[in-house]
Parts: structure tokens; sequence; C-alpha cells
């Protein structure tokens, strides 16, 4: 008697061309899901997901609020390309993030009553020296006592939102703020500067734009950059290489801190303008699904946080016309992400079936 066998084989030759295409596809997959969870709520799947993904960009404002919410996760999205590259994994971008802005929010309120060009970069500095040394701890720990990164990252998120938590409700309170979870409104000096009257994007996106550029040099045209990748391929040929192991841990993951930090600056310099209790919505964490779409290319980045930043406003478009949850966004973002990685493993891998006969089998 016959049954029949299923095997997974890995695939000998991936073309790279589609290899940077099936990102597309989860994208595609995703709207032809985001219409079917629409449709079995009851809407028109059409006009729903004109809601969700054509309405929220439709004029200049919300063109521009597009890139507000890609200007943070493009950012953090770079900075965890290092470390992914390197086959190191920070997922606890959301606590660099979050206490890169409690260290440009000390510094700001430092200078609460002074005016001054040199304020707002001390705080973008401050940021960035602030959301490495909370990378640094799993860097360390990973380096010298052989903790699991994931975990000790992860859980450092809820240690710098227990730190935020303290700090407004308590010693950074606002004296005049009724006794509201939130600090003093920054000074004009420790803000954003904005690009366009009535808008509220901000010269934060140069920043972006610039790690963007020095990622894409030092990652393809610098020796370092040689050295992560390799160590993200092949850890023995980088040790057989005489790579420096534990340097370059330390290395990707100050990197990848100070990134997120800045990004927190942005968030605090810029829309909000003050320290509060959610400074960010999960941009750390939606920031993996940004470089992975991207393929940890800074300019695929880029397209990525664009796509993806587009599934906040669309959620927040869908909850006013459509009243539906604005938690929908993270839908979509797990779709992309489901999609993305079940269109990389059939790129990698093949399914093969094969008859095969019990009897032999047992013989």
């Amino acid at each position: 008697m016959e049954d029949l066998l299923i095997k997974i084989e890995k695939r000998n030759d991936v073309p790279t061309t589609l290899y940077f295409f099936t990102p597309f596809i989860a994208i595609i997959l995703t709207i032809i899901g985001g219409g079917i969870i629409f449709y079995t709520l009851g809407f028109n799947p059409i006009e729903a997901l004109k809601f969700y993904f054509i309405t929220p960009i439709s004029n200049l404002y919300g063109f521009s609020e597009l890139l507000l919410k890609a200007t943070p996760l493009c950012l953090i999205a770079i900075g965890l390309s290092f470390c992914f590259k390197s086959n190191n994994w920070n997922i606890g971008a959301e606590g660099q993030l979050t206490f890169g802005a409690i260290v440009g929010g000390g510094v700001a309120l430092l200078f609460y009553n002074q005016e001054g060009f040199y304020i707002l970069p001390l705080i973008i500095i401050g940021g960035a020296i602030g959301g490495m040394i909370f990378a640094l701890i799993p860097a360390i720990l990973k380096t010298y006592f052989n903790t699991n990164e994931i975990l000790v990252s992860l859980m450092l998120v809820y240690v710098s939102k227990l730190i935020l938590d303290y700090l407004v409700v308590g010693p950074w309170s606002n004296p005049e703020g009724f006794n509201f979870p939130e600090t003093r409104q920054f000074s004009d000096s420790a803000r954003m500067p904005l690009l366009f009257e009535g808008l509220r994007i901000h010269a934060g996106i140069f920043i972006s734009l610039a790690a963007v550029f020095v990622s894409w040099f030092v990652l393809y045209k610098t020796y370092l950059g040689f050295q992560i990748k390799v160590s993200g391929l092949s850890l023995k040929t980088a040790k057989y290489a005489g790579f420096k192991g534990k340097t370059m841990i330390l290395i990707v993951f100050m990197i990848s801190g100070a990134c997120a930090g800045m990004a927190g600056v942005g968030e605090i310099t810029g829309p909000i303008g003050q320290l509060h209790r959610m400074i960010s919505p999960d941009y750390g964490f939606t920031a993996i699904i940004v470089a992975f779409l991207g393929r940890l290319n800074p300019f695929g980045i880029i397209f990525a946080s664009l796509v993806v930043s587009l599934t906040y406003l669309g959620a927040e478009t869908a909850q006013i016309f459509l009243q539906i949850p604005q938690y929908t966004g993270q839908v979509f973002q797990g779709m992309i992400l489901f999609f993305l990685l079940a269109s990389d493993y059939l790129l990698f891998f093949k399914i093969k079936f094969q008859n095969f006969n019990k009897n032999e089998l047992r013989h």
C-alpha cells in the first residue's frame, strides 16, 4: 500500500531579483487578505481598502502625516539592520527609543528657561547616548555572560517604560499640569523646526535620510560593513578571518540603540513637545517588520517605512469613517510579516510530494 510523503527540500539556486520581489508579493497578499477581512465584517472590500490605503494620503496634510510616521520607523529600522545583518537579534528597540527620549527630554528640561541654537543638538546627542547605553546592556550580557539578547532586550522595554512612568508622575511632572502624567512643554529651542506652515512634518526627517546614506556607505563601502555582513553569514568564517566577534556585537548594538534613541528624541521634540507615558505607538516593534520588508537594505527600508506607516494612517481613517477598531493597523502589520515570512520560506525551500510503500519501510 502506497502513501504520500511530503518532504521539504532546500532550493539550490535562488534568483536575487526574486528575493527582492517577494516583499511586493507580501504587500499584494496583505491587501487581498485585508479585503477578505473587510468583506467578512460586512463592508464593501473595495471601498474599505480605499479608505484604508488611498484616503489617508489623498491630500497634502495626509501625505505629510505619512512622512511624519515613516521618519522614526525608517531611522529605527536602519539601526536594527546592523544588528540583523550581523546575526544579532535586537528586539528591544522600543525600550531604547524610550530611554533615549528620557535622556533627551532630561536635557530639554535642564535648559527649560534658556534659548540657544545649541540646545537641540545637545538633546539629539543625549538621546543617541541614552539609546546607546540601553542597547549596550543586552550586548554586554550576551558578550560576557552568554545570555540571550532577544529576551534581555525585550524585557528591558518594560524597564524603560516604568522609568518613564516614574519620572512623568514624580520628579519631572509639570507643577502646573494638574497632576497629569507629563512634563512641562519644551521651549522653542528644544523643538524640531517645522518644514511647512500648518503641517507637522519636521526636520527630523533629515536625520533619517542622513542615516540611510551613512548606513549604505558603512555597510557597502567600508571594512566594518564587510565584517558585519561576513559575521552574519558565517560566524565561523568571521572568526577564521580574524574578526573580533565580541567587539562586533557591541558596535552593532550601539549603532542600533543610537538610532532608536534619536527616533525617540524626534518624537518628543517634534509632534509631542514633552514627555508623557505614551511617546510611541510601538514604533520600536513595528520597525522590525520595516527592516525585513526592506530586505535590510537602507534604500529598501525607505520604501518599507512608507508602506508600514500607511497602516497607522489607514487604521485611524477606518476608525473614523467605518467605525472599525484602530487595532486593525496591527492586523495589517501582522499580515505583512506573515506573508513575507511565508514567501521567503517558499523562496528558499520547495515542497516535494513522494509516494512510498509502508511495507517496504517496515522491512
